[in-house]
């Protein structure tokens, strides 16, 4: 097959998404530097984590309305260059709500890419699960990279620097898609912007039983990938009593299992169908995040990597799932609005994990992540033997 233009369009959205994923997964190897400088809890530092989170899923929405206004290619390019100006604001704050904003901006400036670089991608390829897939790959391989150099550099020169390579990522990754990338025509450049923001149309897309169903199995297998994420390196110190270097590696590993996942679960949710991919994931997602807690030394970690690597990847199916239900004219801002309930909610899952990590322990804490992973297995297996169609 021959290299096309929409290959290269594909190619710079998934190193764009690997841009704002790292920025954000830079934070999370340095979490223990950073509440010992700030000298602040892990519910303190999940705060921040979690306004970071929503502050992306926030984005989501006003993403796809900005998308239909102006072009897709502009507002990729602001969350490309944003996402390096607010990591090197991030790295210079001088006191803990100083990084707290600067993290809530980093999220906003991020979020603006993923709704509109998926949309883009559903315009140009007809196999969307596989090219969705494809997309969120620069997620993983972000995963791969940022935590072993965020570690590397905080270990030898401290947090600050460690948060701040995002800005080295971004910059080319910018210029790449400035120079590549033709300009997106707008689908809606002269409806006044307001008229997007009206109530009725927005509630009446999120009331349609196959989005509510949907949205419930998003909305809570965000909130567990958000909280792993944000707190698996730390876990793996605190608790299984591992070096922070070897934290780090694990956590990459996670990302490597997930990238892999990702492209294969999408293409399985266009040949079988998506609910079976996501079940499928949710089940393995479940399983391994018990094993996280429960498995037995280097064996246990192993299978936990790939089965809660597996599970995390449920997003290049469930963000199909959405497109199925949606019609083209509706999957710019439609999208990003399912994303922005979806990400906003999930958001909590920061929050919630160090909340109950400092009340009960990280045990219980990582257990309550599984059993939520296996209630949306539940879910899908009753929408499934109801014949519901949604």
């Amino acid at each position: 097959m021959s290299w096309q233009y929409r290959h290269t369009v594909l190619s710079l959205c998934m190193l764009a998404f690997l841009v704002t994923y790292f920025a954000r997964l830079a934070i999370s190897p340095v979490v223990p530097l950073i509440v010992e400088e700030f000298a602040v809890s892990n519910a303190a530092i999940g705060l921040a984590l979690s306004g970071m989170w929503l502050a992306y899923g926030v984005s989501q929405f006003p993403s796809g309305v900005l998308a239909d206004r102006f072009g897709e290619r502009r507002v990729i390019l602001v969350a490309v260059g944003g996402t390096a100006a607010m990591s090197v604001l991030l790295a210079l704050a001088p006191a803990f709500p100083a990084f707290v904003l600067a993290a809530v901006l980093l999220g906003l400036v991020a979020g603006l890419h993923y709704a509109v670089a998926t949309t883009l991608l559903s315009r140009t390829f007809e196999d969307i699960g596989t090219a969705i897939g494809l997309h969120s790959v620069g997620g993983p391989l972000a995963g791969l990279v940022a935590p072993v150099a965020a570690a590397w550099v905080g270990v030898r020169y401290g947090w600050r620097p460690a948060v701040a390579l995002a800005a080295l990522v971004g910059l080319p990754v910018f210029a790449l898609f400035a120079w590549r990338v033709r300009p997106t025509e707008p689908r809606r450049p002269d409806q006044p912007m307001r008229d997007r923001f009206r109530l009725a149309p927005l509630f009446e897309l999120l009331s349609r039983p196959s989005i509510l169903l949907s949205l419930f199995v998003a909305m809570v297998g965000t909130y567990v990938v958000q909280g792993m994420m944000s707190f698996l390196p730390t876990f793996l110190v605190e608790f299984r009593g591992y070096s922070t270097g070897f934290a780090a590696g694990v956590f990459s590993a996670f990302f490597v299992v997930r990238a892999v996942a990702q492209v294969g679960l999408g293409r399985l949710s266009d040949r079988l169908g998506r609910d079976a991919a996501i079940g499928g994931a949710m089940l393995a997602g479940a399983l391994g995040t018990a094993a996280f807690v429960l498995g037995p030394g280097l064996a246990g970690i192993a299978v936990a990597v790939v089965l809660a690597g597996t599970g995390s990847s449920f997003f290049s199916a469930i963000d199909p799932r959405f497109m199925d239900a949606l019609d083209d004219a509706e999957r710019g801002a439609g999208f990003g609005l399912v994303r922005t309930v979806y990400t906003v909610i999930g958001s909590a899952g920061s929050v919630g994990v160090g909340l109950a990590a400092d009340l009960f322990g990280w045990g219980v804490s990582l257990g309550i992540l599984a059993a939520l992973f296996g209630v949306t297995v539940v879910v899908l297996a009753a929408n499934w033997a109801l014949g519901t169609g949604y």
